[in-house]
């Protein structure tokens, strides 16, 4: 395959698993266990499960929790390798490689277990290692969960009901829409300018075109921002969005509050009394 083929195909498969991984909604419409329920119990009972995974002394916990979590994803619809994707790349990668250090016992001193050459790992860094991943991948899997199973606009609302500040949400909600056109601008100008040079060209021009589309970019961005404001003042906003729909909590959301809170609770106690 030619250079030029390859880091094109490598900028699309980029972009569109960038986009894949934000912007995926269509998840939130699946019929599955999770999302009919309220997003709000959804939000309180993830809240719930990430801090028994954040304070929990058990890897039987931690693995447990990660096992529900991805349960729950094939029950509510999700594709295993989806969500796997998702729970796997950046974050979860990311604190492995800051984990490794820990192996050793210049880091986590103990009893060695293993020797790579001039170096030993621990038993207690291998401990200390798997808490912290464990943590991290089950944290990660819970939100995208959450993420997955709720629309964005109802996530943003339900954030509203817990005492989230206005603002924040309100950026927040922008952010998200800004950076799926941003990333439309992206893949377009690479496109134009593919279909433009027709080759490979040197990489001191190659800068400067960058260069000058980033500027393009924030120019666009900074226009858009006062064209989207005005748009949203003549509409009648006021500082406050206004929502058409209502949450409404039913039965089935009490219910599934009520298992996680259940479930919470022995798991806590029997790390407590030393079963697991």
């Amino acid at each position: 395959m030619h250079k030029k083929d390859f880091v094109e195909r490598s900028i699309r498969s980029a972009l569109s698993f960038f986009k894949e991984a934000i912007f995926a909604e269509e998840t939130a419409y699946l019929h599955g266990v999770l999302q009919p329920i309220d997003p709000r119990v959804k939000i309180a009972s993830a809240l719930l499960f990430i801090l028994l995974t954040l304070f929990t002394h058990s890897l039987t916990v931690l693995s447990f929790l990660y096992l529900l979590s991805i349960l729950l994803a094939v029950l509510s619809g999700i594709r295993l390798g989806f969500f796997l994707k998702r729970t796997w790349i950046f974050i979860p990668l990311f604190s492995l490689m800051i984990a490794i250090p820990a192996l050793f016992s210049f880091v986590s001193p103990g009893e060695p277990v293993m020797s790579v050459g001039a170096f030993h790992i621990t038993q207690h860094g291998i401990m200390a290692a798997s808490f912290f991943v464990g943590r991290v991948i089950t944290s990660v899997s819970l939100v995208v969960l959450l993420s997955l199973t709720t629309r964005h606009f109802d996530l943003l609302k339900a954030l509203r009901f817990f005492g989230i500040p206005q603002i924040f949400v309100m950026v927040l909600g922008i952010c998200y829409r800004y950076i799926y056109l941003f990333v439309e601008i992206m893949e377009n100008t690479h496109r134009a300018i593919r279909s433009r040079v027709g080759s490979v060209t040197h990489y001191r021009k190659g800068q400067r075109v960058v260069t000058w589309n980033i500027a393009h970019l924030w120019m666009r961005s900074y226009a858009l921002n006062e064209q989207v404001y005005n748009a949203m003042v003549s509409r009648g906003f006021r500082g406050e969005p206004v929502a058409l729909n209502h949450f409404r909590t039913k039965p089935r959301d009490w219910l599934w509050l009520g298992g996680s809170a259940m479930i919470i609770l022995l798991l806590a106690y029997a790390e407590h009394v030393t079963i697991l």
